[in-house]
């Protein structure tokens, strides 16, 4: 995700009249008792209730959202740091894929060229990051990005680092790399582990400012000479795109709602992915192989962001948004030449955004559950963006709690979202039941029982907003509105013992900790061992089926919360 430069949709089609009526909606909603006749209607039942009987037949659960998780670039991966929360993001969170920028840029050596223009390719440090990903189980997602300073038109495009968003100055070189690159993997790691990897082909090329200084059919061009370069190594080798940012507003739905001239709220207007249709009109047309479709569903209106720029507006989506944008990706692959592509959306986070501090917080954790869990088969893969605060896009990270992107900070401090993905990663293989806040599984080895539930309190209808500090984080924590939870398992073996682990504001939550001890600047040794434990520190409690096999479980779930079920 490009941060140099701020680029904000020109959200022209949103006119004053649209928010006007959408904001008059709103302010009805919050009207406070008594300030007219209307009569208040009944609170509605928020109560979270679920039940399975646990040796009914369930339904397969592919654990999606752990397949692949984002990084920064490469050459970060050549850390210790980086490495080890690697192995932690791993082991706890299940993820089996990492994907990250810059595999060719300057940084990791891999070409440069000689007096007489010939190339000479190092692919040392690449193996050195390969091989420690590999050793830990975890393998590459591979983006095939920036074009080395030596093939750059335009170089020094966006980041600190100076990453080369450009066309290749000469193609034929470009496809010699990509060439001697693969054949490379090959020869190192065998034909059937590179079949398991994923080749993607850039990152967002419609953000021409930053990533991509050339057009749609450039891009269109560089994948085609790219996907065939590398099916001429293996053709069972994956190769996919167009990388391409976050969604836009479907401007045709807007104008036909305006033109009704009824009341309508703008969150419920569709919005669509970018140049996927022209993609694959493009693939079609030239025969060219589509293994994989990528995007980035971020649920926000701009898909960059500088740091140091002052923050703009931004139109909220709804909480629903993701969820909205995965059906509407999944119905035009469907419906398109290459039905049978898998959908991996290798970015996505509540923002776009480096120093978003609702990254650190509560409701992040909430929102990774209610958005993954409420999405479940209609994707391959939805990768967070990032697992690690190891990352250098931008240099604004003084604090050690600056709204980073990742599930782990840097000083191996584990955030609220960290345990969200280690929740999920903790449910079976088999769906028993679902309804919006819970699920319950059962793993079809072991048989045990897990259940997950959280509370997204449903009377915030937006996605996360974008916090500019902890302070405006915490407002977001200390929202919204208990929910009563009652769980119910029938055929357990009696007096079988459940773990009980709950993630709230008071466990769990390192930004809280770190407050609560003056927010250290940074925390020198000792209180940094004290924030990791606390950090990890959830509230665990042991619960037992009954002599009849039954378990019912009733509490009050905290606003953002999460609340693990699990079978010991």
């Amino acid at each position: 995700m490009a941060l140099n430069c701020r680029t904000t949709w020109k959200m022209v089609c949103l006119s004053a009249t649209c928010l006007l009526v959408y904001m008059s909606g709103y302010a009805q909603q919050k009207k406070a008792p008594g300030s007219g006749a209307q009569a208040v209607p009944p609170k509605a039942d928020t109560a979270i209730r679920i039940s399975a009987q646990v040796a009914a037949p369930g339904k397969p659960l592919v654990h999606y959202w752990s397949k692949v998780v984002g990084a920064g670039r490469a050459n970060e991966a050549l850390r210790a740091t980086w490495q080890e929360e690697l192995e932690t993001a791993h082991r706890y969170g299940g993820f089996q894929y990492v994907r990250f920028h810059g595999i060719f840029h300057d940084d990791m050596f891999v070409y440069r060229e000689d007096q007489q223009g010939n190339p000479i390719y190092n692919f040392q440090y690449i193996d050195d990051v390969f091989d420690r990903m590999l050793a830990k189980g975890v393998r590459p997602f591979v983006e095939l990005s920036f074009v080395p300073s030596e093939l750059a038109i335009v170089k020094n495009t966006t980041f600190w680092w100076h990453a080369n968003g450009s066309p290749p100055s000469d193609y034929n070189k470009w496809a010699d790399l990509m060439r001697h690159a693969t054949e490379h993997w090959v020869a190192r790691y065998g034909i059937e582990e590179v079949r398991t990897w994923y080749f993607e082909v850039w990152n967002e090329p419609n953000l021409t400012d930053s990533f991509f200084r050339g057009t749609q059919q450039q891009y269109f061009d560089l994948y085609k000479l790219t996907a065939q370069t590398i099916k001429k190594v293996d053709p069972a080798l994956r190769v996919g795109g167009p990388a391409t940012s976050n969604y836009r507003l479907d401007e045709d739905a807007l104008k036909q709602a305006q033109a009704s001239g009824k009341p309508f709220d703008p969150m419920d207007i569709p919005w669509q992915p970018l140049w996927i249709d022209d993609f694959f009109h493009f693939c079609k047309t030239n025969n060219l192989p589509v293994d994989f479709v990528s995007t980035h569903p971020y649920p926000q209106d701009f898909a960059i962001d500088d740091p140091s720029s002052p923050r703009k507006s931004e139109f909220r989506r709804s909480i629903n948004s993701t969820r909205d944008d995965l059906r509407t990706l999944r119905r035009i692959i469907d419906t398109s030449a290459y039905p049978h592509a898998e959908i991996q959306l290798t970015e996505w986070s509540s923002s776009p955004s480096p120093t978003d501090h609702t990254h650190d917080s509560l409701a992040a954790a909430a929102f990774v559950a209610k958005t993954n869990l409420e999405s479940i088969g209609l994707v391959d893969s939805l990768s967070y963006w990032v697992f690690t605060d190891v990352f250098e896009e931008n240099r604004k990270t003084d604090s050690v709690f600056h709204g980073g992107f990742g599930l782990i900070n840097y000083q191996q401090i584990v955030k609220p979202a960290f345990h969200a993905y280690r929740f999920m990663n903790e449910l079976g293989d088999e769906l028993l039941d679902q309804t919006e806040g819970a699920i319950v599984t059962r793993d079809h080895v072991s048989g045990r029982i897990t259940a997950l539930a959280y509370n997204y309190p449903p009377e915030i209808k937006i996605s996360l907003p974008v916090s500019d500090s902890v302070a405006a984080a915490d407002e977001i924590d200390a929202s919204g509105s208990g929910r009563e939870l009652d769980v119910h398992l029938r055929g357990l073996i009696p007096n079988v013992s459940f773990l009980i682990e709950t993630l709230d504001r008071q466990h769990g939550n390192a930004v809280a900790a770190w407050e609560a001890m003056g927010m250290p600047e940074p925390p020198n040794t000792q209180q940094t061992k004290a924030l990791s434990e606390a950090a990890w520190d959830t509230k665990k409690e042991i619960i037992r089926s009954d002599a009849a096999g039954n378990l019912d479980l009733h509490r009050t779930i905290a606003p953002w919360s999460l609340v693990l079920v699990k079978q010991l």
